[in-house]
């Protein structure tokens, strides 16, 4: 990063560290506290899980049309003060004994609405603070830290539950968003943001504006397609799979959260292998072959029984092979999305594409929480795992298959990017 620029993307680095490790946390700790303390079922899960990620769908649009016109340290600050506030009452509530379901729901999709806020902003961030050269390398920095977030998150989360208390868990998550905060509020760089004129446009003209630019580069309508797919089935996989590991294969709380946090160390080695990887062997040949060795590797999980040492393993592994896999995938296909997108549309094209591929998990987790239900969780998870391999399919078929590994002549092609 140039001199002028190191600490401002110190702090924001820092800053998205502990607020992902914040969110990995929480990510972890509210599922399990409803499973294992409140004892729901499949479907009672799927709802929770669609609750806390329905902003995702309800809000993104509008969220980046809105952060466009704003300074992302702004935005980023407002959400860690609010998300530290929420889950510092679910912790009281949860000391007091007086924290149910329906309190629950209400704060999962509070800090749901937040969480998006801060993504977008973060996301479009970056582009503020670095070159378009420098863009791989700062965003597998900072995909690297979150990758430290999902070492840590999962495995404290579940630790944190099982050997003191869900409220002692809900209480380091917001440590986590204050700790952010502090952090970020102290970039100091003036963030140059599109001038409001004295009759700006409204703010659905704004979203049209991302939107019109998504669905006319086909790059991006492509990432669309391909994350919509993933994210749905995923998102069923997972609410599946909260419920696979500790009811199907008898595992405890922290057993859990050491499995999910396996995924972290992989994700730590995709972040470093994005570094070099797809300007050697090309953008697209990565993203493809990322995608589908990291969505195939859950494909094995349903066939495992029992809580011994080889289940653990496995468990170990195939999180470790998606962290890897995904991580290569999330870095490689931001530089693209940076590289095309103009300054002014960053915020909103993140939304867009944000909108279009995770804006389903409501409706994949409710999926999930039907199937385990219906079918069973074996059979719930084995059907949702194979349909994540939708995903690498849509790549392999696209023009994003075909991109070389020289993203600076992909920049120059495109006269409409900054």
């Amino acid at each position: 990063m140039p001199s002028t620029s190191n600490n401002d993307f110190r702090r924001l680095w820092l800053g998205q560290t502990v607020s992902q490790l914040g969110e990995q946390t929480s990510l972890v700790v509210l599922p399990l506290l409803a499973v294992l303390t409140l004892d729901i079922g499949a479907g009672q899960l799927g709802v929770l899980r669609a609750v806390e990620q329905a902003p995702i769908l309800l809000l993104s649009l509008l969220v980046g049309a809105w952060v466009d016109g704003w300074r992302t340290r702004t935005v980023m600050v407002v959400a860690d003060v609010g998300r530290t506030l929420v889950l510092g009452v679910a912790a009281v509530a949860g000391l007091l004994n007086s924290l149910g379901l329906p309190a629950l729901f209400a704060l999962v999709f509070v800090a749901g609405v937040l969480s998006v806020f801060f993504d977008v902003a973060y996301q479009a961030s970056l582009v503020r603070l670095v070159t378009s050269d420098q863009l791989v390398r700062g965003n597998s920095v900072l995909e690297g830290s979150r990758s430290a977030a999902q070492i840590g998150g999962p495995a404290l989360g579940g630790a944190l539950v099982t050997l003191l208390s869900a409220p002692v868990a809900v209480a380091s998550s917001a440590l986590f968003f204050a700790l952010s905060f502090l952090s970020v509020r102290r970039i100091r760089r003036t963030e140059s943001v599109p001038e409001r004129s004295e009759r700006s446009p409204r703010v659905w003209r704004r979203v049209h504006e991302g939107l019109r630019f998504v669905v006319g580069e086909s790059l991006l309508w492509t990432v669309c397609l391909a994350a919509a797919a993933f994210q749905f089935f995923f998102a069923a996989m997972m609410t599946v799979y909260l419920l696979f590991l500790p009811r199907e294969l008898h595992l405890s709380g922290t057993a859990v959260g050491l499995a999910l946090a396996a995924t972290g160390p992989g994700a730590l080695v995709g972040a470093l292998l994005a570094a070099w990887l797809p300007g050697r062997f090309g953008y697209g040949r990565v993203i493809v072959v990322a995608a589908a060795l990291g969505d195939g590797a859950f494909v094995c999980v349903p066939a495992l029984h029992g809580s011994s040492a080889t289940t653990m393993a496995v468990l170990l592994a195939v999180n470790f092979v998606f962290g890897i896999a995904g991580q290569l995938v999330n870095v490689t296909v931001m530089a693209v999305r940076q590289a095309v997108t103009p300054h002014g549309l960053q915020g909103r094209v993140a939304a867009t594409i944000t909108f279009a591929g995770m804006g389903l998990t409501p409706l994949g987790s409710l999926f999930g929480g039907f199937l385990a239900q219906e079918w069973g969780l074996r059979t719930g998870l084995l059907v949702t795992a194979a349909g994540m391999l939708l995903s690498p399919v849509v790549l392999a078929l696209s023009p994003l298959a075909r991109l070389g590994g020289d993203l600076d002549a992909l920049v120059r092609d495109r006269p409409g990017a900054e």
